[in-house]
């Protein structure tokens, strides 16, 4: 349980320029532990717990709104916005950049890496040479303030060479791989399931150990070509899934798979 000391205001660097920034920090740290659940305070409450001006106080707010944390209107107190859940109607081709821009919350990206480099395992499941260089690329996906995807992609680097002089911090992939490289998702297929994430993946997203994640694995195609292997960890308090289900076409279940699992496919 978190104790109100670690709930509380913490004193602010001062004497640096940034006070606001501080201020920023401490609130978003604040407001992860829950602090604010029951009520967020004012511009003037704020200013006198942490001794500092309101127009310093405006500022860090204004930024808390902007990235949709903060709900606020004119002559009424801010409050918490609740959280957004990014729903995904599966059986169709989609991008989760425009799944979360659908719902109006700021998004940004990460990117962790962005090369050419070989891995024989991924190019086989492209069902090229396992010596055929590919374009990785890693991002962070933020929706809102906080992380909601691990994404990893792997495609073949003889079409998808132009991507690697993009900046992909808030820009979605399939949109370059169409303008860049001439290539369309047309079908594909993936694999969805729940997994329990490592403590490396808990802070990376932000998460605490009750927290589930789906783990996605999808092959893309272009014209029946696969030019996408993807990897994506979805925080599963952030991200559901829906289907349309028929008399004739339903869930099937996959007997080749194991009950229970050990060592390194346990913690995935």
């Amino acid at each position: 349980m978190v104790g109100r000391s670690e709930i509380g205001p913490r004193v602010l660097p001062r004497g640096d320029g940034s006070l606001w920034l501080h201020l920023l920090v401490d609130l978003r740290r604040r407001l992860h532990l829950g602090a604010f659940d029951d009520q967020f305070p004012g511009e003037l409450a704020l200013a006198e717990e942490y001794q500092v001006s309101r127009f310093t106080v405006r500022q860090a707010l204004r930024i808390l709104r902007e990235e949709g944390v903060l709900v606020t209107g004119r002559g009424r107190a801010p409050r918490v916005a609740a959280p957004v859940e990014i729903a995904q109607r599966i059986g169709s081709i989609y991008s989760l950049f425009e799944s979360v821009q659908a719902t109006g919350v700021p998004q940004r990206s990460v990117v962790c890496a962005l090369d050419v480099r070989r891995d024989g395992v991924m190019a086989a499941r492209l069902g090229l040479e396992e010596s055929t260089p590919l374009v990785y690329l890693e991002r962070l996906r933020l929706a809102g303030p906080e992380p909601l995807a691990l994404d990893k992609v792997w495609l073949p680097e003889r079409i998808a060479a132009p991507l690697l002089d993009v900046d992909f911090t808030h820009t979605a992939l399939y949109t370059e791989y169409a303008r860049l490289c001439g290539v369309a998702m047309t079908s594909g297929e993936e694999h969805i399931r729940a997994v329990v994430p490592t403590p490396a993946e808990q802070e990376l997203l932000g998460i605490t150990s009750d927290v589930a994640l789906f783990a996605i694995e999808r092959v893309g195609c272009s014209d029946g070509r696969p030019v996408e292997w993807r990897h994506t960890l979805l925080r599963g308090d952030r991200f559901s899934v829906t289907a349309d289900i028929a008399v004739h076409d339903g869930y099937r279940l996959r007997t080749d798979l194991p009950v229970f699992a050990s060592g390194e496919d346990a913690k995935r």
